[in-house]
């Protein structure tokens, strides 16, 4: 039997909490443990009840979306954080991605894909709606006209490639080391290495180029 997916919700809005609940708990493997109206009340029941994936919503009143996903990242970066939002700009898809959200699905995608998308989050999987992949693509293609893609990536040692792939699925320096027998230390200096021979300056462009050369799985949700 597969493994039950302990999942927390977040979203101000009362109705809509109660709508993700009803569809999520339609999956015997997925067990809703808590919602909650606020990115504060988000931290608190993460700390408390440490659950497998937590369905985050992006703008709330008070500690926003964004906020509450990265400190819910830095302090127990084992959890999970998939955005489920109606935001589809490209601003909000990267300032979730770069808070260390693992996925961005928006509501609008039927229930069947945001059961999915739950179930991939726990794998650690990068999950994006596909209106959101359209965004990234549009990017590969602005920079391929300005000639700004190139085969660096080849000339990253395997060591290297590792990490790379690793970071881009939301894996912490710490994380990496452990799987890898690394110290902090070494898997922090492969990454400042790869990311000077990318010219990539942040996790977000990071990901960015991970999806663009296939080196994650995309999974449309």
């Amino acid at each position: 039997m597969d493994k039950t997916i302990r999942v927390l919700i977040a979203d101000d809005h009362a109705v809509v909490r109660q709508g993700i609940r009803m569809v999520l708990e339609t999956d015997p493997q997925l067990k809703v443990v808590a919602d909650v109206a606020s990115g504060e009340e988000a931290i608190e029941k993460v700390h408390e009840l440490r659950p497998d994936v937590v369905v985050m919503d992006v703008a709330m009143p008070g500690l926003s979306g964004f906020e509450a996903t990265q400190r819910i990242h830095e302090a127990h970066a084992d959890v999970k954080i998939l955005a489920l939002t109606v935001h589809d700009s490209e601003a909000y898809i990267f300032q979730m991605l770069r808070a260390g959200a693992v996925g961005y699905v928006l509501k609008r995608a039927p229930a069947a894909e945001v059961i999915e998308a739950v179930k991939a989050a726990f794998r650690g999987e990068a999950i994006l709606h596909p209106s959101v992949a359209k965004l990234l693509i549009r990017d590969y293609l602005t920079r391929v006209e300005k000639g700004q893609e190139s085969t660096s990536f080849d000339q990253l040692s395997k060591r290297e490639r590792e990490i790379v792939k690793l970071i881009a699925e939301g894996r912490t320096n710490r994380d990496i080391a452990e799987m890898l027998c690394l110290s902090i230390k070494t898997v922090q200096a492969h990454r400042a290495n790869f990311m000077r021979k990318l010219g990539l300056h942040d996790r977000t462009e990071l990901v960015k180029y991970a999806i663009r050369r296939g080196i994650i799985d995309l999974e449309e949700a």
